[in-house]
């Protein structure tokens, strides 16, 4: 109902599992997925891992749905290809707005909450997912203000911001971003925060204040 009352957007199916989310994206090819982490048979973390593996539903964003008591599901579900993550008790308007922000390309990193969030959980035992493949050895292999601009993004920064801080242009740190993301083999911005607390890039406590 919420979705349907937007005038910009319009809800293309609805799902019981995750066996059936797939189903439906690969049937539809919605622009967003609004995806729940625990379901029955397959869950929302495996679902998105499958979205984001498919090549043919590589304009297909999945935004997902949870709660700060889990954060482990958290982070395998934006290592798996999440586009960002909301809390369930955000508020309608926000809700919308984060589907058009997840809709348009962008990755939803607000940035004091999902940096806090994998501050927490990247010094937890690994329990469900394999670390990203673009730990330290990869990060070494980034140019110096590469590097500057990884622990930026790690940070919660918008390329905005980032360009503030290391005077540069909201376009140059874009390409940097982008050469970042094809350098590390990581698809988008939210598995670039992880990356860079994983990496020792960005320590808790560095995170952009709200």
């Amino acid at each position: 109902m919420l979705v349907d009352s937007a005038p910009d957007m319009a809800v293309a199916g609805q799902a019981e599992d995750g066996h059936r989310a797939l189903e439906l994206t690969r049937e539809l090819r919605p622009d967003v997925v609004v995806m729940d982490i625990r379901m029955p048979g397959l869950d929302g973390i495996e679902a998105t891992r499958r979205i984001a593996d498919d090549p043919e539903l590589g304009e297909v964003r999945v935004l997902v749905l949870t709660t700060f008591d889990d954060d482990e599901s958290v982070l395998a579900a934006l290592r798996a290809g999440a586009a960002g993550f909301l809390v369930k008790d955000t508020r309608p308007a926000e809700l919308l707005d984060a589907i058009r922000v997840v809709a348009a390309g962008d990755a939803l990193l607000s940035p004091g909450p999902t940096a806090r969030l994998v501050a927490r959980v990247v010094r937890l035992p690994e329990t469900v997912a394999p670390p990203l493949a673009a730990g330290s050895a990869l990060v070494a292999e980034l140019s110096a203000r590469e590097r500057e601009v990884l622990a930026l993004v790690g940070r919660g920064m918008n390329n905005a911001e980032i360009g503030g801080v290391l005077g540069l242009s909201p376009l140059t740190v874009k390409t940097h971003v982008s050469r970042i993301l094809g350098k590390l083999g990581i698809r988008d911005r939210p598995q670039l925060v992880v990356t860079a607390y994983e990496s020792g890039l960005v320590r808790p406590g560095d995170a952009a204040a709200d």
